[in-house]
This record gives C-alpha cells, structure tokens and sequence, in this order.
C-alpha cells in the first residue's frame, strides 16, 4: 500500500521548510516565483494530489504554455435576495470575474419556500451544463444535502449550523467569525466593561453560531462572568419584525449589560432602534459591536464599531475552491476562512 505524501515530505525532499511548502502548495503568502514552480513540480513529482488552488497540473509542469479554457455554468444557489448592502454583492462580481477568465459563465437561482418544501430545484436550474454549485444564505439543511446529493461540486459560503453534527459532501467558505470579537472583549474588559451580552439568532447560520461561541469563549478567556440574561439568541427570523421583537425583549430585561456584541451590523440596528425607543443612548448609556462592515455601519448614527469582511477575497477565494474542486473531485472536503479587519467607530467609544 503506498504511504501518502505529506508537505514535510516534499519539504524533506527539497531541503526546505515545511511552511515554504505550504506557501507554494496553497498559493499564500509571499515567495519567490522559481522556488513556487519548484515544490509544485516536486509535489506532483512525488503523487501529492492536496492542491488547493485552481491551477491544472499540467499549467504547474509547464506555466509558459496557456491553460485550455474550460466550459460550462456554474450555478449560484441563493436564498435570499443579495442587495447592495450584503457582502456578497461584492463578492460575486469578483468570483465572477476569476471564473470567466477560466472559461465558465455563472448562473444564478432564487430557492423559494416552494423549493425548500418539497427539496426541488427552482425551475430555471439547467442540470446538462452545470459544473458546479455556490450556495449564499442557504441554511436548510436538508436542502443542502439533496444539493450536494446532486453528483456535482459543491461549495458553502458559509452554512447550516447542522453541518456541524451532520457534515455536508461540500466545501466551505467562511470569513473568520472569532478573532475581532476576541480582541473587542479584552479591549473592553481592560476599560472595565464586564458586563457583556450578545444579540442574534445563533442558530440562523453556522457564522452567527461562531460569532456566538467566539463571545462565549471570550468572556471566559478574559475571566467575565457570562449572565444568559444579557443574551437575546431566541430563534426569530431576522426580518422586518425582528426590532420590534428586539424592543418588546429589551424592555423585559430586568438590567441592561454595559455593552451588546451583535451578530451582524443589521441585528445591530435593529437593537438601536429598540433602545432609543427606551431613551438609551450608544454609546453614552451601551456600547454595541456589529459584523460585516455593512455600508450602512459607517453612516449611521453613531458609527458602528465591527469587522471588516474582505468580499472581494471571499469571491477569489471561491472561485478557487470551486475550479479546483472540478479539476480535482477526490480531493479532501476543505473549510477555508478569510482574514476580517476589526473597525473601531463610535459605538464602543
């Protein structure tokens, strides 16, 4: 039975480091072009299939010699209208770019209740020429499986919370849901804030989940008590009912914490609507904390503190996910995250 090739091997082989190795095999990071070329043509040298970029291996063995373009759709999956204001409006514009360069033209496809219901594919879906699916803001479950059912490629951005427990045949994008709402905790517990809530439904999507665990995990690293009845995570679709569910829920509140951290920057303004029907003041009376550096999050008043998703990343990144996925189908299931940026504004002054 043949032993698989790991990167220390291949670093072994070359008498370089392992994360050298990494860098070439994963397309990160800085190096230089000759020495790239030289742990690619080592891996496939050596039978390393692991690559996780879009690149053929025949475009690795001889780079001067252009790619033979591609053909076919890839399918976008959605759940929900994407406006101007979700971070995949950016995103696909850049996904969409990366794949036409490679020869693939992108369809897109509204899942309606109907759909979801009866596990059927909206009716505009072309299964012939599809190579692929990318799913936005689709957290049923079990639709998820009958798409990755399907016998084609398929990728998350971002998911059902039960593909936790339940894992999806797909790969996953996600943006990193933890490293700002970390470092916003041990900011404002170094103020002396120790009184810390969170606000979202944290089962809607695996990224509110993460979000959620990251507040909990922090308040714990930074040795803050958690109080449950600082936290509105009830399940409640975040629609146009969801502030005045939020203002009916503040007002039950038996005491206010010193500051909320928010799922998203639209549970953000939602809640700032419910507290200043209170006649509490951000930050003077509560500090907030959003996610997604939304559009709306710089002009509102006050300016909302949160983490930057990089779209335009996200939709490069997806395109690599998935090109590979075709090129390569036995690959292993991969979960990629994206850096965030956190953004200190008003709220948190």
């Amino acid at each position: 039975m043949s032993t698989k090739v790991t990167l220390q091997d291949i670093a072994d082989a070359l008498g370089v480091s392992r994360n050298t190795v990494s860098k070439a095999i994963n397309n990160t990071g800085v190096l230089a072009e000759s020495t790239r070329q030289r742990v690619l043509e080592k891996a496939i040298e050596m039978g390393y299939k692991q690559f996780s970029y879009a690149n053929s291996v025949s475009e690795i063995r001889n780079p001067s010699v252009a790619r033979t373009k591609a053909s076919g759709e890839i399918a976008l999956f959605t759940g929900n209208f994407l406006n101007n204001s979700h971070f995949a409006s950016t995103m696909l514009d850049k996904f969409q770019h990366e794949i036409s360069i490679l020869g693939y033209s992108l369809t897109m496809h509204r899942v309606d209740e109907n759909n979801i219901v009866d596990l059927s594919l909206p009716i505009s879906y072309r299964p012939d020429n599809t190579k692929a699916i990318v799913c936005i803001e689709m957290f049923n479950h079990p639709y998820c499986e009958m798409l990755c059912g399907l016998g084609l490629p398929v990728l998350m951005i971002d998911a059902p919370v039960a593909s936790y427990w339940k894992p999806l045949d797909a790969d996953i994008l996600l943006m990193d849901n933890f490293s700002s709402i970390y470092t916003v905790i041990n900011d404002m517990s170094k103020r002396g804030l120790s009184k810390i809530g969170f606000v979202g439904q944290v089962t809607h999507c695996r990224s509110f989940y993460e979000r959620f665990m990251a507040f909990r995990e922090a308040m714990y690293i930074n040795n803050i008590p958690f109080n449950e009845d600082y936290c509105l995570t009830e399940v409640h679709a975040h629609d146009a009912s969801y502030k005045e569910y939020l203002y009916k829920a503040l007002e039950k509140m038996k005491e206010l914490p010193e500051m909320f951290i928010c799922a998203n920057d639209f549970v953000a303004l939602d809640l700032i609507y419910g507290l200043r029907k209170m006649g509490i003041e951000c930050p003077r009376d509560i500090k907030l904390f959003g996610f997604d550096d939304s559009p709306e999050s710089k002009i509102m008043t006050p300016s909302l503190s949160t983490s930057h998703i990089h779209s335009q990343i996200i939709g490069y990144s997806a395109a690599n996910l998935v090109v590979s996925r075709i090129e390569q189908p036995d690959l292993n299931y991969r979960i990629t995250y994206t850096e965030t940026d956190l953004i200190y504004r008003q709220s948190t002054d």
